[in-house]
């Protein structure tokens, strides 16, 4: 078929890797316009000799030997014994037939980490792979039609055309294979700790694959069979492309020991880039509203907007805010891309920012995709969704001797005075008598941290997750379901399962200090390790979230009219489920005051009875009727915080707070 001709660009078509390229929006011109055919590609390759490939190999061994908080389970669990594979690879590069090509080396030490099913474990390969990323010029999701997985072109590159393949064309085959049978080959070369996550991975990957941890992929072009809506077959064959999206959100920051917070993340690096690389190719709008907050263009306030249209944020990158009409009414719908964000505070006051425009009679929120990011910032954002009080996760160590020398060396850091490891001291000391393979459990996140705000958010809330909600969103989605905030709808059975904060290489390097057994590593390549294992709270207290992952409330099967009309389905479904849940309003506010005496104004729906605390004072309980309550408060000035405590029945439903 004739492809489109291409709009005029600065550079001519003729020397772009594909014509197409030329239509690129203007936010990602000079990025797209830089992308290279994968031969092209292949003529860069990286420098490895021997003494690299066995610092790298020796390094990976101290990693899993030492550190790996998850290596009982996972040799265990998928009978995987990765330190004798290093071990024998080690061997073979110290022995006299030790010649190895670069990419066999890393051929190898890519399938000995994603043996362990970990995608907080990671060998992330040197320059020049670890910035770029490989791509068809079009996106497939799956969803499902009679009962049957089938599988649609979501979205096409902007400029690429050739009819009858469009966008909701139906996919069959690839490279000669049905669909079906080539994700699932795609799948088991990704690493995911349950079947649902390799399916997600696998269906990502067949279109783009970054290549920090991937090989550049085998065949220049594929073959894509499909079926159009009037039922007739073709094919068409595409061409792989490598380009280097911004890595401003990406690998370089994530991978240094000096990224704010670097101690307290857990997030999947493959998927943070393949979600950067999925944003330039098909949501540039994205990146050029990026560009203007960076560039120190506040989103407009204060604007009118309709039904639908997405609020101003000043993180484009992180949340989409909107309201969305539904057969049940009005609702909030938010998205939030990632985690992955240099402050907590920030992003949770950008939330409540966000979810304070939203109608308050129930809350969409959507996390599917998102890989993860700070700690903090998941377990902070929990209480703005809920009366209950927060317990945060606890954490703990593999006991080793050196996982000991690190936390005695930084009982507080003198290297990076943010990070205290002092809690889990005294226990991992008594493991050399008692021979205990775990530490006690502490929290990262500091409790009354993620209880100082309080709930913000009074409506009823629904969560809906996916099999590539990894880590901290593990986390996230775990509290959520923990602290029974609202129903979880999974389009997915499972998250994608990681239980763990991670660690790089560069900073267990750098807390270790001089007398540490690391080395860096060479031309850019790098490793992550889980550090600590993450345990579930309330009703499932003590049980690991890595591997299991967070099981739905409710499965949900997305349809061809969710991919094609914006998840239309799966919002009615959304907000079926938000109507049948009652709404609560518990709001305060000072009227007057009298020396220390305060007069407030308390009005309510769905509330029958406030108690009032001044700080963690009890100051006594007040039944109330429907509307509006005076209620005047003795000795508030001799306190910091009112609290309002909510009961509808012997249920606490709201809870608000004003400062006295």
């Amino acid at each position: 078929m004739a492809q489109k001709k291409p709009k005029t660009s600065q550079k001519g078509s003729d020397q772009l890797a594909a014509p197409f390229l030329a239509d690129a929006h203007s936010a990602v011109k000079t990025v797209m316009a830089a992308t290279q055919t994968l031969p092209e590609f292949r003529l860069s390759q990286s420098a490895l000799d021997k003494d690299d490939k066995l610092r790298l190999v020796e390094q990976a061994i101290i990693l899993m030997r030492d550190n790996y908080v998850h290596l009982p389970l996972k040799q265990n669990m998928h009978a995987v014994r990765p330190i004798q594979a290093l071990n024998l690879l080690l061997q073979k590069l110290e022995s006299s037939e030790g010649e190895m090509s670069d990419l066999e080396f890393h051929g190898r030490m890519i399938s000995i980490f994603t043996s362990v099913r970990d995608l907080h474990t990671n060998y992330f390969l040197p320059a020049p792979y670890n910035t770029k990323t490989a791509f068809v010029p079009i996106l497939l999701e799956t969803y499902f039609e009679n009962g049957k997985r089938r599988y649609l072109v979501a979205h096409l590159l902007a400029g690429f055309s050739q009819p009858p393949f469009e966008a909701g064309v139906e996919v069959t085959y690839w490279n000669g294979a049905p669909i079906e049978l080539a994700v699932a080959a795609n799948a088991f070369r990704f690493a995911g700790s349950n079947a649902e996550a390799r399916r997600a991975r696998g269906i990502e990957r067949m279109t783009i694959r970054p290549l920090v941890q991937s090989l550049p992929p085998d065949e220049d072009f594929v073959l894509i069979g499909y079926r159009t809506p009037d039922g007739v077959d073709h094919e068409i064959r595409l061409d792989w492309l490598v380009f280097s999206p911004d890595q401003a959100d990406g690998m370089g920051e994530s991978m240094g020991w000096f990224a704010p917070g670097s101690y307290a993340v857990g997030i999947d690096i493959d998927a943070q880039m393949a979600s950067i690389a999925k944003k330039f190719l098909f949501a540039p709008r994205v990146v050029a509203a990026e560009a203007s907050v960076k560039g120190g263009v506040t989103a407009p306030r204060g604007k009118k907007l309709a039904t639908g249209e997405t609020i101003p944020s000043d993180m484009p990158q992180v949340f989409n805010a909107k309201t969305v009409s539904t057969a049940q009414g009005d609702f909030g719908h938010i998205r939030i891309f990632t985690f992955s964000v240099d402050n907590a505070d920030d992003f949770v006051a950008e939330f409540i920012r966000l979810v304070e425009q939203l109608p308050q009679r129930g809350l969409i929120l959507d996390v599917r995709g998102n890989g993860g990011g700070l700690v903090f910032a998941g377990e902070c954002l929990l209480q703005t969704l809920t009366p209950k009080r927060i317990e945060t996760q606890r954490t703990q160590f593999i006991n080793s001797s050196l996982n000991l020398d690190i936390v005695q060396a930084n009982s507080p850091s003198l290297q990076y005075p943010e990070l205290d490891l002092s809690p889990w001291r005294a226990s991992m000391e008594e493991s050399v008598a008692t021979g205990a393979v775990y530490s006690r459990g502490f929290p990262i996140t500091d409790v009354d941290w993620a209880n100082s705000i309080g709930q913000r958010y009074q409506g009823p809330a629904v969560l809906i997750t996916d099999a590539k909600c990894y880590s901290t969103t593990d986390i996230f989605a775990a509290g959520f379901q923990d602290h029974d905030i609202g129903p979880i709808i999974g389009v997915d059975g499972n998250t994608g399962a990681g239980g763990a904060n991670v660690w790089t290489h560069s900073l267990l390097d750098f807390i270790a200090g001089q007398d540490g057994p690391y080395a860096s590593l060479p031309n850019g390549a790098n490793m992550r390790v889980a550090i600590r294992r993450t345990l579930r709270v309330g009703p499932r207290a003590g049980t690991p979230v890595e591997d299991l992952g967070v099981q739905p409330d409710i499965q949900y099967n997305v349809t061809k009219n969710d991919l094609i009309n914006g998840n239309a389905d799966l919002i009615e479904f959304a907000a079926t489920k938000l109507a049948e849940r009652q709404p609560h309003v518990l709001k305060a506010v000072v009227a007057d005051r009298h020396g220390h005496n305060m007069i407030v104004v308390i009005t309510t729906k769905n509330v029958q009875r406030v108690d009032i605390y001044l700080d963690d004072r009890p100051m006594g309980a007040h039944d109330l009727s429907e509307g509006q309550t005076e209620l005047t408060i003795k000795d508030a000035g001799l306190f910091q915080t009112v609290f309002f405590y909510g009961f509808n029945e012997s249920e606490l439903v709201a809870a608000c707070r004003i400062a006295s």
